[in-house]
């Protein structure tokens, strides 16, 4: 709820209609397990396939996400 590179991030997929799943590392112990394993260090961490984005910027995205 608090983090703004989340929001644009969720307001960029959806007006692109590139699917997403959400999980709150907040208020999910399961999901804060996840991001613990995957190595996260930051919000949001996108994961396209293998690939891992730590925080969001549409140029960061389109790059990762052309692959």
């Amino acid at each position: 709820e608090w983090c703004g590179a989340c929001k644009r991030a969720k307001r960029y997929f959806n007006a692109k209609g590139i699917p997403f799943q959400e999980r709150d590392i907040d208020l999910s112990t399961r999901a804060r397990k996840e991001f613990e394993r995957l190595g996260g260090r930051g919000v949001p961490l996108i994961l396209v396939g293998k690939r891992k984005l730590s925080g969001f910027s549409p140029v960061s995205f389109d790059q990762l996400y052309d692959r």
